[in-house]
């Protein structure tokens, strides 16, 4: 068997989310019919993690075990965006050792969240609108205060099959792009369930003066998804990147 990577982007609007579930189309479910039409045999592919449904990805990886070796793994690429529908593409695949993991070995992962507060008919369903212009420098000082934590319970969806709610944060800031759109940029060795949505949506309290930074800091201690701000809609968010070790790679 030979183990392949795949880099990919989506539009996250038309799915419920990255992983196949029973009762609605996803992106996992798409590339994997389309990988198992095009090589002729039954193929499982494992994401580098899950996004929810309407959530975008920019860079996602994958893997998938084939048990001959693509003799042109580009060609193939080629080939399988021709099947896939529009809002999926196959950046590329590449080959990497037979213990290589989409989701185990990556060392980092990054999200972007866009908030805006002006009425724009294109790019509604790629932004969150809101009523007036929060507090950037708030809420950049609270940011830096998630680096003091790793136990992020009060941002992680109730109920979900995790063995710890530890992350550790590498980077998180607030900036304004030209045309006043705020961007919120997030990376971690790992995040939890809805945790950047949820990180946001608090974040987006203190920048409206509902929340003090020491409060902010106490709502993490308090490791309850109650006390923390509303998750923030799914459409505005994207995975951004996803980090390995380049030694994983065989070509």
């Amino acid at each position: 068997m030979q183990r392949y990577f795949i880099c990919l982007a989506y539009n996250g609007a038309n799915y419920c989310g990255w992983q196949i579930q029973p009762n609605g189309n996803t992106v996992e479910a798409e590339i994997e019919k389309a990988l198992s039409v095009l090589l002729r045999q039954q193929i499982d592919i494992v994401g580098a993690g899950r996004t929810d449904s309407g959530v975008h990805a920019s860079k996602m990886m994958a893997h998938f075990d084939l048990e001959t070796t693509l003799t042109d793994p580009e060609a193939t690429a080629d080939r399988l965006n021709r099947m896939l529908p529009p809002d999926i593409v196959i950046y590329w695949i590449r080959p990497v050792g037979a213990e290589a993991h989409a989701r185990f070995d990556a060392t980092s992962r990054t999200y972007k969240y866009y908030v805006t507060s002006k009425k724009d008919p294109f790019r509604n369903d790629l932004t969150y609108r809101i009523n007036g212009t929060p507090d950037m420098e708030k809420m950049n000082e609270a940011a830096q205060h998630l680096f003091d934590y790793t136990d992020f319970t009060s941002f992680s969806k109730l109920h979900t099959d995790v063995k710890t709610n530890d992350c550790t944060i590498m980077y998180a800031k607030w900036e304004q792009e030209a045309d006043g759109t705020l961007v919120f940029t997030v990376q971690a060795n790992r995040f939890l369930r809805n945790m950047v949505r949820a990180i946001v949506g608090t974040l987006l309290e203190v920048g409206k003066g509902k929340l003090t930074i020491n409060e902010f800091c106490k709502v993490i201690e308090l490791k309850d998804r109650g006390k923390a701000g509303t998750s923030v809609p799914g459409r505005a968010l994207f995975l951004v990147d996803v980090d390995y070790p380049e030694s994983i790679y065989l070509d």
